[in-house]
């Protein structure tokens, strides 16, 4: 298993920060060797992603959500991973946290990912992207202002 926290602040306001993270199938344009979401329903997202030249794909499930707060979810099948995304309003901006927890067998993290460092590396590149793609449009492409409590999907 392998643990990576990155934190990064945006200067753009918590509500449309986390606006934008809602929009999963913008993904691919953001994360770099992501290839496509798709979301299936409000909990669960299906995943497809290129590491190294390995294809993985895999399907998730959000386990909690609060608009502008967090949003945690796991894998249901697929390439092994859980994780969490917080949003912290802060002058002038967002702190966003992101904490990833990956269960890929050993041999294929060692031959796709390298190492935790170059895992760690991508995770900053990524959140840099996210950054870089909020702060240069000013709002967010859309939003789902729902929330998720375990199996309980409250829509508002």
């Amino acid at each position: 298993m392998i643990e990576v926290t990155k934190s990064i602040e945006i200067a753009a306001p918590v509500q449309e920060v986390y606006n934008q993270w809602t929009q999963f199938e913008e993904f691919p344009r953001i994360m770099k060797e992501v290839e496509e979401v798709r979301q299936i329903d409000e909990k669960r997202l299906y995943w497809r992603a290129t590491i190294a030249g390995v294809e993985r794909e895999w399907h998730s499930e959000i386990i909690e959500q609060v608009p502008d707060h967090w949003i945690a979810w796991r894998n249901l099948r697929g390439a092994g991973n859980a994780g969490a995304v917080l949003f912290e309003a802060i002058p002038g901006g967002t702190r966003v946290t992101l904490q990833l927890r990956y269960d890929w067998d050993q041999e294929w993290v060692t031959e796709s990912i390298g190492n935790r460092q170059a895992l760690v590396s991508r995770v900053e590149a990524d959140l840099r992207r996210f950054k870089e793609f909020i702060e240069q449009r000013g709002r967010a492409t859309g939003a789902w202002r729902g929330e998720i409590h375990g199996q309980r999907v409250l829509i508002t």
